[in-house]
């Protein structure tokens, strides 16, 4: 992953721009991390809802689906105190 400093960031900021377009560019400040630039296509496959539904669209059912539940058979026996 390409490392720029936050000096040549705001120095040639299309050098850094044509940088992310090859992946992540890690911009360090006083020589450590500090930013990342990604390209706006990366940043979308990375934080993309359509490919996870929430869970409210995972739960819900569609109005196809037919329930019949069973019926429940219970054991009565006189309780015994």
């Amino acid at each position: 992953m390409p490392h720029v400093t936050s000096r040549e960031f705001n120095h040639d900021v299309s050098a850094a721009k044509r940088a992310a377009k090859d992946g992540p560019v890690v911009i360090t400040d006083r020589g450590e991390p500090s930013h990342v630039l990604l390209t706006y296509a990366d940043s979308q496959r990375m934080t993309r809802r359509a490919a996870r539904p929430s869970l409210s669209e995972a739960l819900r059912m569609d109005d196809d689906v037919e329930l019949e539940p069973g019926r429940v058979a219970f054991d009565v026996r006189p309780v015994d105190l």
